[in-house]
């Protein structure tokens, strides 16, 4: 296990570095996206229209946060990750069109190391943890589509040393969210 400290927008090199289990700290720009934003984000995308932002060797967090307006503009309240499987099936489409490099959620994606493999990374972040990732956003840079509400409209955030995240899923095909499942699998068999 390697620890790394990676800035976005992340390379391809940057990920390739990563294995299985390795712990990463991320600083610079991260966008979050829930299903209505992958959804939005693929509408856009299958009618010709450009994005409101740039995914190129972007980091995605599937978080919904709680944000809270202020003078100057918006400060994060709570910003822990959602749970990755929801967005399982638009990956493969978000991936295809887009070089995001790290996507960071919690619960893994089945199946999904074939698709990221060689691109993409899956960065695990541990649940409960709101208010600590808050800590490590030092601003808010903006927000696209707030209209489809607050935990699923496009939050930028600006973050520094954010993490640690565990590397669940490599560019090299390395899954550790399969490999519990089939261990898991294995020992509830021989018990039977």
């Amino acid at each position: 296990m390697t620890e790394h400290h990676l800035t976005t927008p992340l390379s391809r090199d940057d990920i390739k570095q990563l294995e299985a289990g390795d712990i990463v700290y991320l600083s610079g720009t991260v966008y979050t996206a829930r299903d209505e934003a992958h959804l939005r984000i693929l509408e856009l995308t299958d009618e010709g229209k450009p994005l409101p932002f740039d995914l190129e060797g972007a980091a995605v967090y599937h978080c919904g946060p709680l944000m809270q307006q202020e003078d100057e503009g918006w400060r994060a309240v709570a910003a822990g990750p959602t749970t990755s499987a929801r967005m399982t099936d638009m990956t493969p489409d978000l991936l295809d069109n887009y070089n995001v490099r790290a996507i960071i959620g919690k619960g893994g994606m089945k199946d999904i190391a074939p698709v990221l493999k060689d691109r993409c990374v899956y960065l695990a972040y541990t649940g409960g943890c709101a208010a600590l990732a808050v800590d490590m956003i030092t601003d808010v840079k903006g927000v696209h589509w707030l209209e489809l509400g607050m935990p699923e409209a496009v939050w930028v955030l600006e973050v520094k040393d954010f993490g640690p995240l565990v590397v669940g899923v490599d560019a090299w095909g390395r899954d550790l969210f399969g490999e519990v499942m089939e261990r898991a699998g294995t020992a509830f068999d021989k018990n039977i």
